[in-house]
């Protein structure tokens, strides 16, 4: 008998001959794994401040927040954090959702809209490209770095409104957007910038404050920095921040926040935590950039295509997606586990192993991350 789900076989049998089968795979809470794939920048997921934090919160609050924001769902824990963040970002407002996904679809669908016009990088986090397709806007996608092509774009568009939205560090390869420059064509065209500083925040900035602060772009009137929670500040959820008039009008108008269960009381707790240890630790930024040079320059000097890293991400280059599995389920069985990233998660076609430095990884990790890598291999890719 046909069923009128025949065609996701026909659609698991092209990925598997593709090399693009994917599968979800648990992590013990007792792994002595090297994790070199998640994006625990600082190392605090697991830091006993944190993590004591969040249990405390959990018993005061309980489990779940309960509601959307603007019913339950919002604690004393929320406006504290979003107070903190947006201080500490230089912002004049935040707002917590309950991810960095949930925040990216909320700043771009509400700041934008029908009769307005979207201008992209093209190698946008997926995030981003879903609150562009969402936003009924008239979206233009310009080849990746390019700012000569934004700039044109918005020179001849033909809505009055319109954005320009960016990664600040691409997810993939790690490289940094040009923000300076892309704010003033920004300015000079009469657009809003929007910038999803997801990889930035911790990593980039003074005292960790993030790329829109490297770039001096810092309390702009024309800028909106969508963060996330889970990476350097190890916890979960997202935010936006920027002018006290955009929150207020995400607070009233973005889905996403107004119709999703708010984030939980310990993540929040979490989060504000590892907040106050980024301000009282400045280190920390510098120890992870110093990490990802040193190896991105070990694994070039062991022969590999390994990217040059603006942050926290080094990307190294694979043959195939077939072979990119392959060297990251041996570097897996070798005690190392890293990222393996294949199309359509890759906006070049490439596919490639996706490593991502940690400011706790000492130097007795790194010599044993570069030789699994380099041991593991592919002929094809040395």
């Amino acid at each position: 008998m046909t069923s009128v789900f025949d065609w996701l076989d026909t659609r698991a049998d092209e990925r598997r001959a593709a090399g693009l089968t994917r599968q979800v795979r648990p992590r013990r809470a007792d792994s002595d794994l090297l994790d070199l794939a998640g994006n625990d920048y600082l190392g605090l997921s697991r830091d006993k401040r944190v993590a004591g934090a969040a249990a405390a919160a959990a018993l005061r609050w309980g489990a779940g927040s309960t509601g959307s924001r603007l019913v339950t769902g919002t604690t004393e824990t929320h406006i504290e954090l979003e107070h903190e963040l947006a201080a500490f970002c230089g912002t004049q407002a935040a707002l917590v959702f309950s991810s960095g996904f949930m925040a990216n679809m909320g700043a771009v669908t509400t700041l934008s809209g029908k009769g307005s016009a979207i201008v992209t990088d093209a190698y946008l986090h997926a995030s981003l490209i879903d609150g562009c397709r969402l936003s009924r806007a008239d979206v233009a996608v310009m080849p990746h770095g390019d700012v000569a092509a934004i700039t044109h774009a918005l020179k001849t568009r033909r809505s009055e409104r319109a954005l320009v939205v960016t990664d600040s560090v691409f997810s993939v390869d790690g490289d940094l957007a040009p923000l300076r420059e892309l704010h003033a064509a920004c300015r000079t065209h009469g657009a809003a910038l929007v910038v999803d500083d997801a990889h930035g925040l911790g990593v980039l900035g003074p005292g960790g404050r993030g790329a829109v602060a490297e770039a001096g772009l810092i309390g702009e009137p024309d800028v909106v920095t969508t963060v996330t929670l889970s990476k350097a500040l190890g916890a979960q959820g997202g935010a936006v921040l920027g002018p006290r008039r955009v929150i207020k009008h995400l607070v009233n108008s973005a889905r996403s926040f107004i119709f999703d269960t708010g984030l939980a009381p310990a993540s929040t707790t979490a989060a504000l935590t590892a907040l106050h240890i980024l301000r009282d630790e400045p280190a920390l930024p510098e120890r992870v950039r110093s990490v990802a040079l040193t190896l991105a320059s070990r694994l070039r000097a062991a022969g590999l295509k390994a990217t040059e890293p603006d942050a926290a991400v080094v990307s190294v280059l694979a043959p195939t997606p077939e072979q990119a599995v392959a060297w990251a389920d041996d570097c897996r069985a070798a005690g190392v586990w890293v990222g393996c990233f294949r199309p359509p998660s890759v906006p070049d076609g490439v596919s490639r192993l996706r490593l991502t430095a940690r400011a706790d990884l000492s130097e007795a990790d790194l010599d044993r991350a570069v030789e699994v890598i380099t041991r593991c291999a592919p002929a094809p890719g040395r």
